[in-house]
């Protein structure tokens, strides 16, 4: 977000006139009148403040994104929407409704869209009809009529039934946050293994929230009764959505299935990695934590990097070596979010599955984000749900030059395996080697034996899929006391010494 800055929300009791609330950089400072709101929160009813009160919708502040140069970013070549966002705060501070809340608007900027406004209502849950209740929703349209607004985003997934009401009662194009997210990935993705399961996704979100207007619901792929058509050629036909629907069908089945091929030739990769005990390690986190900056820096892999969220959908996997030379691999994966949607986590599994299957995990969190503990729940969260919870994992803190001391310190000390970087100007990289120089696995078999000097490529695969301990150059020709994996230590028997 360019020019957004860390304020607390001011609560609104009517649309033309917000209260204001003093805005701060290292402390928070409150109206007096709003400070029983604030401490009253946690509690259910909420003491201290009347209903309507509470249930006020609250402007956040600064939130706008007023647009000097539509070249900032790349997608400005996109149709530039203007848009309101709305949230429904349900639980947790008000700290964490607000990152949602810039973090929502971070990604409609990602997406080529100026933010107008950015409102939050706090309720228990979500209005099953209108999502924010239908007062709040004509207050809403009232908002978008004043700033001029042709786009509303829902913090949130909404439902078919949602999403049509609040369309209806705001006459403006209405999206939510799943959407969104589906939005910036379709623009972001290049390779014909990122695209399809983009479009996976989008297809399954879109199936059930298909639907028509006017005469499209009611035409007729059949023959009328009076028609030419002929015997055997009159009758209802098709609806227009029911031919929607049953093309959407067609294509997922063939997007799986091409998935599905991707797959697997991913898994013979995979297989023959495995096959040379080569070890993986895979780069993983939140979007632009940093970690495609990670990947070139430690293997000048050349892969594009950008200030923007899911700047990298496109699987890449990359050969390194630690400071010794054994050589493993390191895969770069998509960034993940909170929320983010489970129609993208099931159509990335088999991407993911780099991580599911890797040796080590290098969890990336960006340093100089406010909240960089949340992101490290957020990205566990997703490796809960791909299986990945039980392999070793090292959190890689990024952006360490730009950003706040306590915060890092803070990090040290929560974190068992943690290490400090800045990918940008390569500090701490160094150390980071070291950590995966001792965490990376070690190959378990150990071999003594002598290998003629015709035998170097033998050698050089000692070096680079082993450990050497000792070597020596003999007349006859090179000693050599090793850990190696299974499959290299069964090729050297018939050179072992005892």
């Amino acid at each position: 977000m360019t020019k957004a800055t860390r304020s607390v929300v001011s609560a609104m009791t009517s649309v033309t006139a917000p209260t204001p609330i003093t805005s701060f950089d290292d402390a928070v400072v409150l109206d007096d009148d709003l400070l029983p709101a604030i401490d009253g929160f946690h509690e259910l009813e909420g003491e201290g403040f009347d209903l309507e009160e509470r249930q006020a919708l609250r402007r956040v502040a600064n939130i706008r994104t007023d647009l000097e140069d539509v070249t900032e970013v790349e997608y400005r070549q996109l149709r530039l929407e203007r848009v309101v966002l709305i949230g429904v705060w349900t639980g947790g501070d008000v700290v964490d409704a607000e990152n949602s809340m810039r973090e929502l608007a971070a990604l409609a900027e990602t997406a080529g869209a100026e933010v107008l406004d950015g409102l939050m209502q706090r309720r228990q849950k979500p209005d099953p009809a209108t999502f924010v209740g239908s007062g709040k929703a004509k207050q809403l349209r009232d908002i978008v009529v004043e700033t001029g607004a042709d786009t509303v985003i829902c913090d949130g997934e909404l439902s078919p039934g949602q999403l049509r009401k609040l369309e209806e009662i705001v006459k403006v194009k209405v999206i939510d946050r799943t959407w969104l997210i589906l939005d910036i990935f379709a623009t972001h993705a290049s390779s014909r293994e990122g695209k399809a399961p983009v479009e996976l996704a989008q297809m399954t979100y879109m199936l059930p929230r298909l639907r028509g207007w006017g005469e499209s619901l009611s035409r007729q792929g059949g023959g009328a009764g009076g028609s030419s058509g002929g015997v055997g050629t009159r009758g209802p036909g098709e609806t227009k959505i029911e031919t929607d629907r049953r093309r959407i069908r067609t294509r997922k089945a063939k997007l799986a299935a091409e998935i599905k091929l991707m797959k697997t030739a991913r898994d013979t990769k995979r297989q023959e990695r495995e096959r040379h005990k080569v070890p993986s390690v895979a780069i993983a986190g939140y979007t632009n934590a940093g970690k495609s900056s990670l990947l070139n820096r430690l293997t000048g892999a050349g892969v594009l990097v950008e200030n923007a969220l899911f700047a990298t959908l496109d699987p890449t996997v990359r050969k390194a070596a630690t400071p010794s030379g054994r050589d493993f691999t390191l895969a770069d994966t998509v960034g993940f979010v909170r929320h983010l949607p489970h129609q993208l986590i099931e159509a990335f599994r088999s991407t993911l599955e780099e991580v599911q299957f890797a040796d080590l995990i290098l969890h990336v969190v960006d340093g100089s984000h406010p909240d960089p503990e949340s992101q490290l729940a957020a990205v566990r969260a997703v490796f809960a749900d791909i299986g990945a919870t039980g392999i070793p994992e090292v959190v890689v803190v990024n952006k360490s030059d730009i950003a706040d001391p306590l915060v890092l310190g803070r990090l040290q000390r929560r974190e068992k395996h943690c290490v400090l970087v800045s990918a940008k100007t390569g500090e701490g990289l160094n150390d980071l080697l070291a950590l995966l120089e001792a965490e990376v696995p070690h190959p378990d078999t150990h071999v003594h034996v002598v290998l003629p000097y015709a035998e170097g490529s033998l050698v050089s695969r000692i070096h680079s899929e082993g450990e050497v301990l000792v070597e020596e150059h003999l007349d006859e020709g090179t000693r050599l006391e090793a850990r190696v994996g299974p499959g290299l230590a069964a090729e050297l028997t018939s050179y072992a010494v005892a």
